[in-house]
């Protein structure tokens, strides 16, 4: 068993945080004052001159598949990669890359659609959460009603990522109530300017999610994604794929914030001597250490499964939980060790503190990562004490 990286990745690691060093950290007092006067933090404009300083260092399309232009890391690489870019909290992501189920397309549908989100052209969002269906999925009420050659659509969606900047969705919706999410849930790939409508929902993080409103909005039939009635697999396939993402950015994000604490505590004095020569500092460190690396390992086993073409629902619930519980309970600690410094927003902890919270929230919650974890020990469908398998 050789957890030792190649090389080669090894360069490509050490690029991206020389990257993100260099190029994005220093942004960083830019976005807090933006983000204290009430405004976006940074123009759309520098994130853009960044994407293209990084694709000419040839850190285009991550994920990728190579005939698309991308660098086809794979799932490995790209979970280290988000691991460096959670070091930051600037909203930085690299270009080049398009939603997995995407490539479900036919060959009109990756002209219009995907080819173009890849070039930066266009942008697309994921829209299955309802008001009244969240972690529940298969409860959604949005419909879609044949009408000669169109679907016609109606209903609603809520905290949809991308959803005030997207020009077009990846709606789903029921076209035949009596089988439900078991044939009878449909994705439709639906531009703007075919009727839908969103609307910025107000967050305690930096998170901008958006409610979108379809009234009789009219899709062709040619814009099914998938086939017809076979949605929710596209949907399982599109929240599964990439769930390990979110405990490797909070790696990064937790990883940050503990060399921060680390170093105040060095400097910070009280009665007489640096706090952390206190054991209840040091404590605080080594806990953090500890779930923190623990998380990584988590996060990476989850992430070698999908390399590989196995099975990672399991894995990647499990990395999903400990992750997100990871990241919150280091952060309160760092602010802890920060004392009042941390509750200000002169410090990006603060920050950190509202923004992590929403790992407990989105794409599924601790409690349906929980129950997925149970339900498939129970069921069999995962066993204990298996390596490798």
């Amino acid at each position: 068993m050789d957890f030792s990286l190649s090389p080669e990745e090894l360069q490509i690691r050490d690029t991206i945080r020389a990257f993100v060093e260099r190029e994005i950290m220093p942004l960083e007092p830019e976005v807090l004052r933006g983000e204290r006067a009430g405004g976006p933090g940074l123009d759309p404009e520098v994130l853009s001159d960044l994407r293209l300083k990084a694709k000419k260092m040839g850190f285009w399309g991550i994920n990728t598949p190579e005939e698309y232009g991308g660098a086809a890391l794979g799932p490995v690489m790209s979970a280290i990669i988000a691991m460096e870019m959670g070091r930051t909290f600037v909203p930085f992501s690299f270009g080049g890359s398009a939603d997995n189920i995407l490539y479900a397309g036919t060959e009109e549908q990756k002209r219009r659609y995907l080819i173009p989100t890849i070039e930066g052209e266009r942008r697309s969002c994921f829209a299955i959460t309802e008001p009244g269906a969240g972690s529940d999925a298969r409860n959604i009420r949005t419909r879609a009603v044949k009408d000669g050659g169109d679907w016609v659509i109606n209903g609603e969606k809520t905290f949809i990522t991308g959803g005030n900047e997207a020009d077009f969705v990846m709606v789903f919706a029921v076209t035949d109530a009596d089988k439900g999410a078991n044939g009878g849930v449909t994705c439709f790939l639906a531009d703007r300017d075919m009727g839908w409508k969103s609307e910025p929902i107000p967050t305690m993080g930096q998170w901008g999610p958006a409610s979108l409103v379809f009234e009789d909005v009219r899709v062709p039939e040619e814009n099914i994604l998938g086939e017809l009635g076979r949605g929710f697999d596209l949907a399982m396939q599109w929240i599964g794929q990439g769930r390990y993402m979110i405990p490797a950015r909070a790696v990064g994000s937790a990883e940050r914030m503990l060399q921060m604490a680390i170093d105040y505590a060095k400097i910070r004095m009280s009665m007489g001597k640096p706090i952390a020569e206190y054991q209840a500092i040091q404590w605080m460190i080594a806990d953090s250490q500890v779930e923190i690396e623990a998380a990584k390992w988590l996060t990476l086993h989850a992430a070698w499964r999908v390399q590989q073409g196995m099975d990672a629902r399991h894995a990647s619930s499990i990395a999903k939980l400990n992750g997100a519980v990871m990241a919150n309970q280091v952060v309160d600690r760092v602010l802890q060790i920060h004392g009042g410094m941390g509750y200000t927003k002169e410090l990006p902890i603060e920050r950190w503190y509202r923004e992590l919270r929403l790992l407990r929230i989105f794409e599924g919650t601790d409690e349906i990562q929980r129950r997925t974890i149970a339900r498939n020990l129970l069921r069999g469908h995962a066993r204990l004490g298996t390596i490798g398998e």
